[in-house]
């Protein structure tokens, strides 16, 4: 074993004993966090206009700050973005992280000198948590790479803004610049097809040793790699053991990974966005992500199924319980203040708190009260694929309300990479375990509301001709697990 790996094994070990210092203190850690977060923001003027200097409680702030989302938090953004000072945290930002918005256009969200060593550290120590507990730390020595946005920035007054991936890319530590890979002048590579294509050249004789990126972008890193070796990825790369994802979920892709590598390999999942690093899985052992309650975020959560309704209750994590879908409320040490960011959670372990991404709060089937989320269709779909040769590229589902004949249906719209051999008893397979999961709908089905799952197959590549229609090929974009309305289906192209 290299020194490099026995320092890994050294730095793990200390990591692992300083998380469990938090890990062990849940409830005064969240606390401890509010009460430093509302300390330093109250002479910004979010503090001031929500009366920061009475808040001594989070019942006291819960009465002075209501959640919001970004289209609600926009004014004070606008005055951040226009370079003015104290706004929604002290001083100026560091960088801003532009995403793409909806009603709002682009949204820029700050990261600050407190916030960004975090994005940094939760990375880190996602890392050394595996280390730690699997001891395997030989990775080190070889070639990693990191799928991401171009590192190239913008600016506004003053402040450097661009995708979070690329800010992130200027943080990489020393003792990795020598590891990771693409280089700089790949990496910056704005098209995203040339961009794969300059890294398979670039990395189609390395020791890769770790690879990370969405799973949707790198799948089609793995293809191109196939198609260049004539061979699966992991006999090109012999070393190739550890793959880091965040963005989706992993599972219904974890079969067709498998046939492109040629083997299992192990895995860790991040819960990363421009808003704040989360949460990471902590563990090859147990279910869900450790949610990262010492990272300058206090947390709150609500009943997904009340949250549109007139002042929903907001639990804070003493208060939380397992199985249930909770929209997940974040303050932040980048100045966001009761912030809905869009995703909703489920707790798989109160001891420690570790957390499964369910979805997202909009993007939900619920045409006829059934309110379908991402993890049952995500589910579904993994317990239909289950001893069977079904291998798919991707899928998402929509209702469809006004058939040409017979009663309304969910519709499946799926890239097959192997199709099923019956699919209409795919189909029921898919159907039974969505029954299952969702009561809701099981009672429509039976009530002859709806008619079971049909499945539509879409073209070879359609979900990425269509993220290129839309200019969202490649970085961080991901399609849509599920949608209220056909949207995006209509935009397919079918088999």
């Amino acid at each position: 074993m290299s020194i490099k790996a026995i320092a890994a094994k050294l730095f793990a070990r200390h990591i692992f004993n300083k998380t469990q210092a938090w890990l062990n203190n849940p409830v005064a850690t969240q606390q401890a966090v509010f009460h430093q977060l509302i300390k330093e923001a109250k002479q910004t003027d979010f503090g001031k206009d929500h009366h920061f200097d009475i808040i001594k409680s989070f019942t006291d702030f819960a009465k002075q700050v209501p959640i919001r989302d970004y289209e609600d938090l926009k004014p004070y953004v606008d005055k951040v973005v226009s370079g003015q000072e104290n706004v929604l945290w002290k001083g100026k930002p560091l960088y801003f992280a532009k995403t793409s918005g909806t009603t709002s256009g682009a949204k820029y969200i700050p990261l600050t000198r407190e916030s960004m060593p975090y994005h940094i550290e939760a990375a880190r120590n996602a890392i050394l948590s595996y280390i730690h507990e699997t001891g395997k730390a030989d990775f080190v020595d070889g070639k990693m790479i990191f799928l991401q946005g171009s590192p190239v920035l913008e600016e506004k007054h003053g402040i450097q803004f661009g995708r979070l991936s690329g800010i992130v890319a200027h943080f990489v530590p020393k003792y990795l610049q020598k590891n990771r890979m693409p280089s700089l002048e790949t990496n910056c590579i704005e098209d995203w097809e040339s961009k794969i294509d300059a890294i398979v050249d670039e990395t189609f004789n390395e020791n890769m040793t770790v690879i990370s990126g969405i799973p949707s972008w790198v799948q089609m890193y793995f293809e191109r790699l196939e198609q260049k070796g004539g061979k699966p990825v992991g006999e090109i790369f012999k070393n190739f053991n550890l793959f880091i994802y965040g963005g989706v979920n992993y599972e219904p892709y974890r079969s067709k990974f498998e046939n492109l590598i040629g083997r299992k390999v192990d895995s860790i999942e991040l819960f990363p966005a421009s808003e704040g690093f989360f949460a990471y899985q902590d563990s090859q052992k147990e279910k869900g992500m450790l949610l990262l309650l010492n990272a300058g975020i206090f947390y709150e959560f609500v009943k997904s199924d009340a949250f549109y309704s007139e002042n929903p209750r907001r639990y804070t994590i003493g208060e939380v319980e397992l199985g249930v879908n909770y929209v997940l409320i974040i303050s932040t040490n980048a100045g966001l203040w009761g912030y809905n960011i869009g995703d909703t959670v489920q707790f798989s372990s109160l001891k420690p708190y570790r957390i499964i991404v369910s979805g997202r709060i909009k993007h939900y089937i619920s045409a006829f009260g059934e309110h379908v989320i991402g993890k049952e269709v995500e589910s579904a779909l993994q317990e239909a694929m289950e001893g069977t040769n079904v291998r798919v590229n991707e899928f998402t589902v929509a209702p469809q309300i006004n058939p040409s004949s017979g009663l309304p249906y969910h519709e499946w719209f799926i890239e097959f990479e192997q199709e099923p051999e019956n699919k209409s008893a795919f189909a029921e397979a898919i159907d039974n375990a969505m029954r299952k999961q969702n009561i809701y709908y099981d009672d429509l089905i039976v009530g002859n509301i709806l008619r079971k799952v049909v499945i539509t197959a879409v073209a070879k590549n359609g979900f990425q001709d269509y993220m290129k229609s839309i200019g969202k090929l490649g970085g961080q974009n991901k399609i849509p697990r599920l949608s209220d309305n056909r949207k995006i289906v209509d935009l397919l192209n079918l088999k």
